[in-house]
């Protein structure tokens, strides 16, 4: 008969076992070994992992929200909080997976997966983990070609959606051939954490006054879509990803006993800058909101200057999940300096690199529509990654019978929403991509 246990993180800094050899910080070099290893924990304290929570998590989907509102109406502000409460609670079991065997520790979101169902469990926490990591900066590539094909038309420079993707991905090719880590990654996302706030303020101070200016015009705001309701929680899920990478976060915290803290404080604070920026755009334009939801601002300094911000944070996030994806592939395959040599291993670098980041152009040229590839991406990986995968493992790593029937109660409801984000809002989604490409939507 299984056993039925509990788990928390340890009370102590000390060192732990780990089953997989883990980076202290996010972006470093992650190295998969079978033997287990002793490794002293991070330094970091609440205030450190508090804002690289915010960091990873806060971003782009905070453009696509008030089209989900547009898409589900006000229920997306229920959807919205619900999702919130989920997603903390599933950041935390998560980790608690980590500790499920006393004294040692798994390395990271695979690991866990691994642990609970075995093969079958890995490879589908690798398939999510590994779409997420390719597919959202192939999504920002569409963003960053469709804003500067955007801010370089009041120029007369008329460049194509294609051109501005190829010439941004040879860009950032250099720094992932040149650096073999991104061990700047925390001062990288906080450049992109600001961007973010700096686009929501503009967004709330000009939707009320376009709203104010705009008296006569027509706005539709529906309480509840139900037709659009996938849709609408595939989009929020976007908003929330991160799981992937709170096992790393964790690694550098001093105290783990802090972890469920500064998760909570830093999912907290992104769900404020949501609201701040759903509620006051759905109410200012509507059904008419558009994903990114600049594209709906008048034109001016405002919206100039939030395409400006995002399109700076979107191009400093792609080398962090480019460089990321090409670390774990490159370990997976062995491609070291010990077994290559220093130039065989660039070499082979060098390949992988450019290999991935053709591929991420050839996505983002072969799929120009943000707003429904936000929607597939969310339904496809973030629902996996946040609402389904982190709860069943932990219900099966750590058994039902020792847990209150309203936790049970809480997990059936979460996982009742993953799964309807990740069937119907992939069908959905896909729909209105078939959509977009029969009916040549300009982009």
């Amino acid at each position: 008969m299984k056993k039925e246990i509990t788990t928390h993180p340890p009370t102590t800094a000390e060192s732990i076992k780990t089953i997989e050899k883990e980076p202290a910080f996010i972006g470093e070099d992650v190295k998969e070994e079978a033997c287990s290893s002793i490794q002293q924990r991070g330094s970091g304290g609440f205030l450190i992992a508090f804002f690289n929570v915010t960091c990873v998590v806060a971003g782009t989907g905070t453009l696509g929200l008030p089209k989900a509102f547009a898409e589900g109406g006000w229920i997306g502000v229920l959807i919205l909080m619900l999702s919130y409460g989920m997603a903390v609670y599933s950041g935390i079991v998560l980790i608690r997976c980590l500790y499920y065997k006393p004294g040692e520790r798994l390395a990271n979101f695979k690991a866990v997966g691994r642990a609970a169902f075995g093969k079958p469990g890995y490879g589908v926490s690798a398939l999510l983990h590994f779409l997420n990591l390719f597919g959202c900066p192939a999504l920002y590539l569409v963003l960053a070609a469709g804003n500067m094909k955007s801010l370089t038309a009041h120029a007369n420079i008329s460049l194509s959606h294609e051109v501005w993707v190829i010439i941004i991905g040879t860009f950032l090719l250099i720094p992932s051939l040149i650096l073999k880590t991104l061990h700047e990654v925390t001062v990288v996302s906080s450049i992109g954490a600001v961007c973010t706030m700096i686009a929501v303020f503009i967004i709330m101070v000009e939707s009320p006054m376009y709203y104010a200016q705009h008296p006569n015009e027509p706005v539709v705001r529906d309480a509840v879509i139900w037709s659009g309701f996938p849709s609408a929680l595939a989009t929020i899920a976007f908003s929330f990803g991160g799981n992937n990478t709170y096992p790393h976060v964790e690694h550098a915290l001093k105290n783990p006993q802090q972890w469920s803290y500064a998760l909570t404080a830093g999912l907290s604070t992104c769900t404020l800058l949501y609201i701040m920026t759903s509620v006051p755009a759905y109410f200012a334009f509507g059904a008419n909101a558009q994903s990114p939801i600049y594209n709906s601002l008048p034109d001016g300094v405002g919206k100039t200057i939030a395409i400006v911000v995002m399109t700076i944070h979107v191009i400093l996030a792609i080398p962090i999940y480019t460089t990321s994806f090409s670390l774990e592939f490159e370990t997976s395959m062995r491609l070291d300096e010990g077994r290559l040599g220093k130039f065989g291993a660039w070499c082979a670098r060098a390949l992988v690199r450019t290999v991935t980041m053709c591929g991420l152009c050839i996505i983002a040229i072969a799929t120009p529509f943000f707003d429904d590839f936000m929607g597939l991406l969310g339904a496809i990986s973030n629902c996996g990654l946040v609402f389904l995968l982190p709860i069943i493992c932990y219900l099966k790593l750590t058994g039902t019978k020792n847990k209150p029937w309203y936790e049970l109660a809480f997990c059936a409801l979460t996982i009742g929403m993953g799964l309807t984000g990740l069937v119907f809002g992939s069908i959905a989604s896909i729909t209105k991509l078939v959509r977009d490409f029969a009916s040549n939507r300009p982009y």
